[in-house]
């Protein structure tokens, strides 16, 4: 049978073993008190169990492995952590082990035990050739079952954010409006440009930008000239310009280039993904000189006035040309789509809602976010595709993202055990 670890793991936690008349590895009688709490972080994989055996109550952890030697395989035996283990559950055990001190641990072999059934639903599971390895059973699946497990995924999908949010915040020594600014940046990105978009909002900071608010050409040549995406010998008088006001710029406030053309995605982007637009869309809404933070947290809580603040307008030079210099082949769009400006509202304010409640530990702002994207249209891309053709309908931003999340967290990376979606399907009527 071949199976990844944390089967074994969902085997013991959920006892999906026949317990008659257990015994140790040395022949002593063995009873499962208590399995102990699950530990996803290092160390053991089971704290704080009770096993009785040869008649004794043992105090301590469990760990589980596919085999016993893969106790030394991982250097546990050299770990003083796992000196408090009082069981050592296995598939097939083909090593005696021992603790740091030298003591012997007692194993439990689980190999001709597993419930026959719950070996032939994991074998099914995961069979599937589908990204999705539960797909053909998804339409068994109890709606509330699909919801509270995207729910699980969406919260972990925006910790995962929150955790960027905070790392940003780190760099602006606790100033949420850089960090806003930052973070709107990187949003700004949209996956292909983000790391470029984070890079350049951080060789320029915003209070120097704030300088020139009305003025968004200003703003406007010295992000483009940040980017490096100016030319060096212009062709036409506004490229002329651009690289004028730049030059000033850059000599009056000191600037140095981090980021550079190279950096920037151009090939398979779409024409109004183009970092070039999205940088002078970005240029045209800072010259509102916008608070940029309280905007976000305080005025953004429904996606009409979010919009406002995003109605925007760029210099009609950027209709017909996708470079400074470049002629474009068609007439480009000088507002953002409301889609886009939805897409902003889910990547930009709600994990930074997210992030500024778990700053201040106030768990309000985390039903805000539920709130909100439950207002908002959902994202329709390749994942949620996915789960729509297998009739798990995404009905609004809450499932979309939680799809996503659902997706590259468990789907891809054949998490199914630690799926509730999963565990679902692996246990039997008799369990």
């Amino acid at each position: 049978m071949e199976f990844k670890e944390d089967f074994l793991q969902a085997v013991w936690k959920y006892q999906y073993f026949d317990k008659n008349g257990l015994r140790s590895s040395d022949g002593q009688t063995l009873e499962v008190k208590k399995i102990g709490l699950h530990n996803f972080y290092h160390g053991p994989d089971f704290l704080e169990s009770c096993i009785k055996i040869g008649g004794l109550d043992l105090f301590g952890h469990v760990e589980v492995h596919r085999k016993a030697s893969d106790w030394k395989n991982h250097e546990h035996d050299a770990d003083t952590r796992y000196n408090s283990v009082i069981l050592h559950v296995v598939y097939e055990n083909d090593s005696e082990i021992f603790r740091n001190d030298g003591t012997k641990i007692p194993t439990l072999e689980l190999k001709g035990k597993i419930l026959l059934d719950v070996v032939r639903n994991y074998e099914k599971l995961i069979s599937s050739g589908d990204g999705l390895l539960c797909s053909e059973f998804l339409p068994e699946i109890l709606p509330i079952l699909k919801f509270s497990m995207l729910e699980k995924a969406l919260v972990e999908r925006l910790e995962d954010k929150s955790t960027s949010v905070f790392h940003i915040l780190e760099g602006t020594k606790g100033d949420w409006e850089e960090t806003s600014y930052r973070w709107l940046f990187q949003s700004f990105g949209f996956k292909t440009n983000s790391l470029s978009m984070l890079r350049l909002s951080e060789s320029i900071p915003y209070r120097t930008l704030q300088k020139l608010s009305n003025h968004a050409k200003g703003i406007e040549a010295i992000l483009l000239g940040q980017a490096d995406l100016l030319p060096e010998q212009p062709v036409d008088e506004y490229s002329k310009e651009l690289k004028s006001e730049f030059e000033f710029y850059m000599k009056k406030y000191g600037l140095k280039k981090t980021v550079y053309c190279q950096d920037w995605k151009f090939m398979g982007v779409r024409p109004q993904n183009n970092p070039v637009l999205r940088i002078v869309q970005l240029a045209a809404f800072l010259s509102q000189n916008k608070n940029i933070f309280s905007e976000a947290i305080y005025e953004s809580s429904k996606f009409d006035a979010f919009r406002q603040l995003f109605t925007i307008e760029v210099n009609p030079y950027w209709e017909k040309h996708l470079r400074p210099g470049v002629p474009a082949n068609q007439k480009l769009s000088k507002k953002l789509s409301e889609n886009t400006i939805r897409l902003l509202m889910i990547n930009f304010v709600v994990p930074l809602w997210f992030s500024y409640g778990r700053y201040i530990e106030n768990s309000q702002w985390k039903d805000k976010c539920f709130d909100l994207l439950q207002e908002l249209k959902p994202e329709i891309n390749h994942i949620t595709k996915r789960f729509n053709a297998y009739n798990w309908i995404c009905e609004n931003a809450f499932d979309s993202q939680g799809m996503i999340g659902l997706f590259n967290m468990y789907c891809i990376q054949k998490k199914c055990m630690d799926c509730k979606i999963g565990h679902s399907l692996l246990k039997t009527a008799s369990v």
